[in-house]
């Protein structure tokens, strides 16, 4: 069998993989592709689904290529809204169905893009299946005219997403209430001191928060969702959109017989255990971590590219500049930002943050937080970090 590379999956992971292999290719001798997804395929910016409100988009309006105009612009085979069932590492097949067919494909290499799903914990009430969650373009074009009527919405989740999702509905005119089990915003990214400034901020601009609280039950009364908190009250809203973090997906991992944890366990050349078979992006943990990030994935594709080419190479992922796409709080960080044991130094300006986490024995830079203008701070501190 020729070389054949399958990529189960169509986000930002696959076809940043794409776009590298090409790139590595030379006008004799074109790598064959084939690319296959339960989605339609169609190339978008993922993190632009946290401000399509404000700017009011839909759905299209993200599309930077369709999925044809993708698949004829980098030579692959596009197989969209298709479903593969299961992977034969022994016989190095997949079988996959859609609505009109069924079939194998053989590959010489197999990489799993699957990325990962919004994790929603399962409420009690007759409208627990009415929560949205926003993590694909599918997702918000099955929503977006539901969101778009909304004048009230509760964001479940405080985290980075969360965050960046309640701001730019309540700039959108949205009455915006903002809950998380959590005390304090941000919590797995921003010290407690930086997270109540966002607190105030957001509180400032109109966002209800209840945090160190918990939604225990979600009814639908005619119209309205009424959400019952851990503090006994009951509130009506229109909407109700989680964004309480992500789980991979690693089920056709398991049917593999792959090694898996949180995610897709893989080695430095990002190849599972098994050796014909490559996890990337958001399924794929190394070292412990799922790096669910831009550029992590964008440094693994392009290392992976030149894996799946014949030059094998490990990838070496840095230390990654995170940037909060929160308008009324911009933020830039990296490295431990939420250690207990770490040593702030914090100064505040009238442009904005500039706080370092140091190490308190050996007084180096851990970690680090800009805000507003003084961001251009973040790569000369991102070159500090150890």
């Amino acid at each position: 069998m020729s070389d054949h590379i399958v990529i189960v999956g169509s986000g930002f992971a696959a076809y940043q993989l794409v776009k590298s292999i090409r790139k590595l290719d030379t006008a004799t001798a074109i790598t064959a592709i084939t690319v296959v997804t339960a989605d339609n395929g169609d190339d978008y910016a993922k993190p632009d689904l946290s401000h399509v409100f404000s700017r009011q988009q839909t759905a299209s309006d993200l599309i930077k290529q369709s999925a044809t105009e993708f698949a004829q612009a980098n030579a692959i085979t596009l197989l969209n809204n298709t479903r593969v069932e299961a992977i034969d590492s022994t016989g190095k097949q997949l079988d996959y169905v859609n609505k009109s067919s069924k079939g194998t494909l053989q590959y010489s290499k197999l990489v799993l893009a699957t990325g990962a799903q919004a994790f929603v914990p399962p409420f009690t009430g007759n409208a627990a299946d009415e929560v949205i969650t926003l993590n694909s373009l599918t997702e918000y074009a099955a929503n977006q005219d539901k969101i778009a009527a909304a004048k009230s919405v509760l964001v479940l989740g405080a985290g980075l997403i969360g965050t960046e999702i309640a701001m730019d509905l309540s700039i959108a005119g949205k009455q915006v209430t903002l809950t998380d089990k959590a005390t304090h915003i941000m919590p797995s990214l921003l010290p407690e001191i930086l997270s109540a400034s966002v607190y105030q901020t957001m509180a400032e601009h109109g966002v209800v928060l209840k945090l160190g609280q918990t939604v225990d039950s979600i009814h639908r009364h005619h119209q309205q969702l009424i959400a019952q908190t851990s503090d006994g009250q009951h509130t009506e809203y229109d909407v109700i959109i989680a964004a309480m973090g992500l789980k991979s997906n690693i089920t056709l991992a398991k049917q593999a017989g792959l090694t898996i944890q949180q995610g897709i366990v893989i080695d430095s050349h990002l190849q599972t255990s098994h050796p014909d078979i490559y996890a990337l992006g958001d399924c794929a943990e190394m070292d412990g971590q799922v790096r669910a990030f831009l550029q992590p994935t964008m440094l693994s594709a392009m290392a992976l590219a030149k894996t799946l080419t014949g030059n094998p190479t490990p990838v070496n992922l840095p230390n990654s500049l995170i940037k909060a796409k929160t308008p009324w709080f911009p933020l830039s960080l990296s490295g431990q930002t939420t250690r207990k044991d770490t040593k702030w130094e914090i100064i505040k300006t009238e442009s904005g943050y500039i706080a370092k986490a140091f190490d308190p024995q050996t007084n180096n830079l851990l970690g680090f937080v800009a805000s507003h203008d003084q961001q251009s701070s973040a790569f000369p501190l991102l070159r500090q970090l150890q």
